[in-house]
């Protein structure tokens, strides 16, 4: 079956941003890539803004599927945190991980309000699914969930600056840590054992 032209744009558009940068990929080189004509991609993006919007939403919709594939899994709640942030470390172990594609894209297109909401709806959905793990748990603190979203935004960015991404584990054994303290005394009994 044939790619949608817009999701043909969006894929092209969003391997050059990432790998990239937003502001050193211009529009014709976004043509070239994407094999369409300009007036196609301005018919499904009317400007640069809408594209940058459209590839980080894309995005948005795989990272929050392969979260919600850890939170729907069998696994008890300490486990999906580790899951989490192996699958995070995985990631991170190629060459061509930059880090955050929203940190990355309000850092360089950090005027524009579409660019901005949906990082900001990004980071929203992750603590939401922290939170989601913590509910199972028994654990209803938001600032624990939120603890969890920043070891998980901070290990994105240390590896991002460090190229390394052993970060990744020290902010799993962390956020387990976390967990762990959080967690009603039955269940850090059971769960120290995962």
């Amino acid at each position: 079956m044939r790619e949608a032209i817009s999701d043909q744009i969006i894929a092209a558009a969003g391997g050059l941003f990432y790998r990239e940068g937003i502001r050193a990929v211009g529009i014709d080189r976004i043509i070239e890539e994407a094999n369409v004509a300009k007036a196609t991609l301005y018919r499904h993006f009317p400007s640069k803004d809408h594209l940058v919007a459209a590839y980080l939403s894309a995005r948005h919709d795989r990272v929050v599927q392969s979260l919600n594939e850890v939170v729907s899994s069998a696994l008890p709640p300490r486990a999906q945190i580790i899951s989490i942030f192996e699958r995070l470390h995985e990631k991170a172990d190629s060459p061509d991980f930059r880090g955050c594609a929203f940190a990355l894209a309000v850092a360089e297109h950090g005027e524009s309000d579409k660019v901005c909401l949906v990082a900001r709806h990004h980071k929203a959905v992750v603590r939401g699914i922290f939170s989601t793990i913590l509910s199972k748990a028994g654990i209803a603190d938001e600032l624990t969930a939120a603890h969890l979203a920043l070891l998980y935004e901070g290990a994105l960015a240390t590896v991002a600056v460090g190229r390394d991404p052993q970060p990744v584990l020290l902010a799993r054994d962390c956020a387990l840590s976390v967990f762990d303290t959080a967690s009603p005394p039955s269940l850090s009994i059971e769960s120290s054992s995962l």
